[in-house]
């Protein structure tokens, strides 16, 4: 059914350029869910994005039916001038934002999925430079984001302080299977995989006491209820991979991991199963983040997951469902 005639304002607010690509991507392909796709966000957001531009310019903007999306007459008088507005803003972006790279937090140097997103997104704007950062944990590079010091990270963004989500956005990147890293004469390290009920009685390391890996030391306590497993007690603060191969050495307690964190010295990675736990890993971003290459590293984490399957949950697997 055609939407009802908008009101007109007496003056147009300040248009967020968010609410034009909307627009553009919808009028561009007269079809909401491809229009969605293209722009890498739910379609529902895209028809909230739209119903706002259609507020705030009083006008209707598209006729929109069960079986096709078309262009009003306001519509298609606003097509041209969006896309110039659009462009200038791009020029204006082009110009200023390659003073510096876009800064973007892997957590870890061995970490397979951030590091796979980043190379892709370099690929896909090879005339800008993006940069590796190295924070250790998502609670720590979402601060660093807040106070403008950092650009983008990876990580469980539910696990985030609902003060800290409110200052950033993020998008599903991959449900990530978990892992342990075992001392080599540990008793379950000749074992393909690890089953959750053998953790009974264990004392495992997961981030206890790091500050800037709460969401993860969370997820480790949700993990570990009615398992029978203890959280390993707080460490010395180790800076550097080096250091941290050396307190979990001294201290002999399994490290709670992905499947693709790489050993360290004398330790084995040993996938867990029954049931196969998985780690929700986002790209997050501050909320307004606006850069030339921020589109190819969305466009780098969308393309990745649904070339992988990276967002499909094992089947009896286990994903914390307040996520």
């Amino acid at each position: 059914m055609p939407a009802g005639p908008a009101s007109r304002p007496s003056l147009v607010p300040h248009l967020d350029p968010r609410l034009l690509r909307a627009f553009l991507a919808v009028a561009e392909e007269l079809h909401f869910t491809r229009a969605a796709a293209r722009l890498y966000v739910a379609q529902q957001a895209l028809s909230r994005d739209v119903r706002r531009l259609e507020s705030a310019l009083g006008a209707d903007l598209f006729v929109r039916s069960t079986r096709q999306v078309a262009l009003t007459a306001d519509g298609a008088r606003l097509l041209p001038l969006a896309r110039r507005a659009l462009q200038a803003q791009d020029d204006l972006l082009a110009a200023f934002g390659q003073a510096r790279p876009l800064l973007v937090d892997l957590n870890s140097p061995g970490l397979t999925t951030p590091r796979r997103v980043l190379h892709r997104a370099r690929e896909l704007a090879p005339e800008h430079e993006l940069m590796a950062r190295y924070e250790s944990g998502l609670t720590g590079a979402a601060v660093e984001m807040t106070a403008g010091r950092l650009d983008a990270s990876f990580g469980r963004f539910a696990g985030l302080d609902p003060a800290l989500r409110a200052l950033l956005d993020h998008q599903p990147v991959r449900h990530e299977p978990m892992a342990l890293v075992l001392p080599d004469d540990h008793r379950l390290a000749g074992r393909e995989t690890v089953p959750m009920a053998e953790l009974a009685g264990e004392t495992v390391y997961a981030g206890a006491g790091n500050e800037r890996t709460l969401e993860w030391t969370d997820l480790a306590h949700h993990l570990f209820e009615g398992h029978g497993i203890r959280m390993a007690p707080p460490v010395p603060l180790a800076v550097g991979e080096e250091e941290f191969q050396r307190v979990m050495a001294r201290t002999g307690n399994p490290v709670l991991a992905v499947v693709d964190f790489p050993a360290m010295p004398h330790t084995v990675v040993r996938p867990l199963v029954d049931p196969v736990p998985l780690s929700p890993v986002s790209l997050v971003w501050r909320k307004g983040l606006v850069h030339p290459a921020f589109d190819a590293l969305r466009r780098a984490a969308a393309e990745l997951s649904a070339e992988e399957g990276w967002l499909r949950k094992a089947a009896g697997g286990w994903f914390l469902d307040t996520e």
